[in-house]
Formats: C-alpha cells, structure tokens, sequence
C-alpha cells in the first residue's frame, strides 16, 4: 500500500507544498478534493514515485522520503480541508491532507474553524509510538498496555505519514461512546464495535482524532448546509501567525482540541480580550500543553513526564509541556474556556457513567443559548444519541438558594460563569471486579492540582465529575463551551435542541 506526507498541513492560494510519498508501484494518482457537504476534486494527476523503507525511529525522526512532486494551491480554491489521495495500481489508497486558507487580503468568512491539529500530532502512531503509547508494539501484542503506555515519545515529527484509521476511516466507523447504557451485571466496554474493530485492526487511538468521517466533518456538513461560511485555520497556524484571528468575530472549535501550545493558548486569549467570540464545541479542550521546535517539523508533547524527561523544561520550567492547569504555568485552561477536564471526565465509556443518561440535565432556561428552544428547568437533551459521552468538560459546583447550580471559582474557573446544564461524569474508572478498559491516569497528579491533595480522599473525590454547559464574558469578548466532544453528532443527527442551540451561538457570536 502506498503511503505519503506533506512537508506542510497549511497554505493560502498561490503556495506550494510538497508531497512526500513511497509506493511499490512506479507511478500513482495523486487526487486533491476538497471535503465538507460534498466532496470537490480540484486536482488529478499522475506522479512518479519511488519505494522507500520506513527508517528506524520514523515516529521522532520522520521518514526522509524525496518528494515526489510540488502542488501549487489554485487561486480558485475556497478555504476548507483539502483531502490528498494517492492511490497505486493496484487501486490502494494513501491519505493525507492540507488545510486551505483565505488569500491573504482576500474575503473572510465571519467565523473561523481551527482544525484540532495538535491532537491529531499526539496520536500519531506512524513509525511505531505516539505521545499516547507504542501502539505497534501493542496491536503486535509485543508489549501489554502498561509497557506500551511506558513507552510513549514526548517528541514527535510530523514529516511522516497518518495511520489510515486515523486519519481516513470509513463512515461506518464505531463511535467512541458506548451507544447504549449498561446491563445489569453486564461486562463493561469502551465504545466502538469489538467485531468491526477486529475486522479493521482497529488500534484503541484510531477514534480519538482526525477530519473525516468525525467530528469536525459532521460539523462542517451541517453548518455547510445550514449556508453558514467558514475559514480555516490549525492550530500551528495561531502559533506562527500573528493576528491570524485579527479579521474574525468567532472562533470555533470542535471535537477533541485537545492540546495547545503557549503560542496558540496566547492568540485566543488576546482575541477573547479584545472582543472577540469563542464557541465551544470540542471536549477535553486546552487540556495539555505543548511546544512546536524546528519551524514546526517537531511537536513536543511529554504529557505525565513534561517536566523530567523534557531538557528544555528543566532549564525553563514555563517552556515545559505537561497539563495547562499545572501550577508551574500559572494559567489553567479553564481561565479561557471556562471549564476542565480534571473536573468533568468521561461518560458512556468503560465503568464511567456507564448507565449514565446520555444527555444533558438542563437548569437555566432562560439562559440566550436556549432561546427558541422549548426547554424547561429539568429537561433533559440528547439522551436518545447520546450527546453526552467520551470526553466532557465542567468546574466545581455549588447549589445557590434559588437551586440553581453555580461555579465554585478556583483553578481559573471564573466567578461570571453561567452554568446552563449538567450530566455526571468521572475522570477515571473506579475500582470493580471488571477489567479495566480506559489507560490508567496519574490521579494522584489530578488530585493535587484539582483538588490540592494527593490523599486517596481527593482521589476518589476527582471520580465525581461533571459535563457542564455553560458560558461567560472573557476580557471584552464572550465564551460559549458545549462541555463534550459530541455535540458534533447531535448536529449530525439534525436534533432540534442541538441544532437550534448551536445557531443561536452561532448567531450571538457573530458567525452568520
């Protein structure tokens, strides 16, 4: 099968890229089609590709392959993500993509989408490891999950391919939710279907990031459809781009924008601070932080071990790359987007909340994200698709006199936070006779930075999450954050609660 990578993610009209590539066939089609309601070939072309070995420690130190060919972005090509198919004679295909930007100087969309670029880096697999595991060494059955897991890399080149299920699965992939609740007495799972995922050679990462057929496809479909433009942008685009968000009233994200580097992290908050809007509809948003090295050739991302494996952190410790709620930052995430996972956790996975309802618990509905809804304190939405489920944001909570719930501000979950609605959720897996199915954390971390003790207290006290809902004012602009990374689905599946609560933000936030 062939396989091949760009030397860049990004361009504007009238930039080129390279296309890195290696086939055992001499000659292969090289398609370039634009993807969101439909699919928009913008390129066809035959291209001359020799085959070369995938090096030792490919996944740190890239492939080397020579480039193949150059592709110059037409004038004439709208903004979107861009799907790079190279297929060989056999009719085996090979996925990779670039990310269109506006012409400099030229139209701008309203609302900007800032493709979760990052996460996608740190579950990259190709070559062997990713910041998450040795995958290989996994699906081999090499290593167990503890060894794999100890053998992560915390530094990653993006001059490699993508594994195919993360980067290019079929529409009929599982979700990464388990679709309905827990029997009585029944083994627990962790999503997706154990049959396709055989038939598939599924790794457990192959869900958790990437375009198509995911998250930020089904929202793009949807809002393509609904006539509302968008840009796009990366995430590496906020780092080396200086007012890349200057010409916009609303970012978007969407999915799983997992990770942010100090550059990206310090544009949304100057956006936030001089009036821009922030809509949220991603989970596990902002949670790691990370740094980009060698003009955007190396990604580092050390996660657990940010601080001792990392030189650079040792010298600088805010240079490091570990949670952005460590206190060697000095600035938690939830300080931008409201919320954290190290008080929200999963649902619908595993043991956590696995006969959780599978939506949200609504609380003020008088609140502008539910106008035109039809919702009423204590109903509930989504639970039929389920809404809630993998990855979920929240805060602290109190219960104020008027019984509503409110933020309890610390760990920069701010005081102005309007809580909208709520579904449980928990960081971990607690302890039960079944196997246990979701990669341990390091809760005695979780526990001291949410909660300021290690004790087995504060660690049973970090399984007591929640998803939550809600929206503030930052500096002189406002924040909206669904709180999961499923809302997408909800769009997809045309709810009218979803549909008309993402409009209304939209709209407010000055998208359409």
């Amino acid at each position: 099968m062939p396989a091949c990578y760009t030397d860049r993610l990004s361009l504007r009209p009238g930039e080129r890229f390279a296309l890195h590539a290696s086939s055992t066939s001499s000659t292969c089609r090289l398609e370039m089609a634009r993807v969101g309601a439909g699919r928009e070939v913008v390129l066809t072309r035959a291209v001359e590709v020799g085959d070369h070995p995938t090096p030792d420690h490919a996944d740190r130190n890239g492939c080397g392959w020579p480039a193949a060919c150059e592709v110059e972005i037409g004038a004439d090509w709208r903004a979107g993500y861009y799907d790079v198919a190279l297929t060989d004679a056999a009719g085996e295909t090979a996925h990779h993509f670039v990310c269109v930007k506006p012409a400099a100087g030229g139209p701008r969309a309203k609302a900007v989408l800032v493709l979760a670029t990052n996460t996608l880096h740190s579950y990259n697999y190709w070559g062997g490891a990713s910041a998450y595991c040795d995958v290989e060494a996994l699906m081999s059955r090499r290593k167990t999950l503890p060894e794999a897991m100890a053998d992560a890399i915390g530094v990653l080149s993006t001059q490699r391919p993508f594994p195919p299920l993360l980067l290019a699965p079929p529409e009929d992939m599982p979700r990464l939710v388990n679709m309905r609740k827990r029997g009585f007495e029944e083994k627990s799972w962790a999503g997706g279907d154990p049959a396709w995922s055989r038939a598939h050679r599924q790794s457990p990462y192959d869900g958790s990031a990437g375009f198509l057929n995911k998250w930020e496809h089904h929202f793009v479909r949807w809002a393509e459809g609904e006539g509302i433009d968008l840009d796009y942008l990366t995430d590496y685009d906020l780092e080396i781009e200086p007012g890349a968000l200057d010409p916009y009233a609303c970012v978007v994200l969407v999915g799983h924008s997992e990770y942010w580097s100090g550059g990206q992290r310090a544009a949304i908050d100057a956006f936030l601070d001089r009036g821009g809007k922030l809509a949220v509809f991603s989970g596990n948003t902002c949670f790691w932080k990370v740094r980009w090295e060698d003009e955007g050739r190396r990604y580092v991302c050390h996660k657990w071990k940010g601080f001792e494996a990392d030189p650079v952190a040792a010298a600088d410790p805010a240079q490091g790359t570990h949670l952005w709620s460590h206190p060697a930052f000095e600035h938690p995430e939830a300080a931008t987007i409201g919320l954290s996972f190290v008080f929200g956790g999963y649902h619908r996975l595993g043991l956590c909340a696995a006969r959780g309802q599978g939506g949200y618990t609504l609380y003020r509905e008088g609140h502008w994200a539910l106008e035109g809804c039809d919702l009423y304190y204590g109903d509930v939405i989504g639970d039929e698709l389920p809404l809630i489920g993998y990855e979920n944001d929240g805060c602290p909570i109190t219960f104020g006199e008027d019984g509503l719930p409110a933020p309890v501000a610390r760990l920069g979950v701010p005081q102005n936070l309007e809580i909208v609605a709520l579904a449980p959720a928990s960081f971990a897996e607690a302890p039960s006779p079944y196997r246990p199915l979701i990669p341990p954390e390091q809760l005695d971390v979780i526990a001291e930075i949410a909660h300021g003790s290690a004790s087995p207290q504060a660690q049973a006290r970090t399984l007591r999450g929640h998803a939550v809902m809600a929206s503030f004012a930052r500096g002189a602009g406002e924040v909206f954050n669904a709180g999961t990374t499923e809302w997408a689905y909800g769009l997809k599946a045309n709810d009218p609660f979803v549909t008309r609560i993402t409009l209304n933000v939209l709209r407010r936030f000055g998208a359409v």
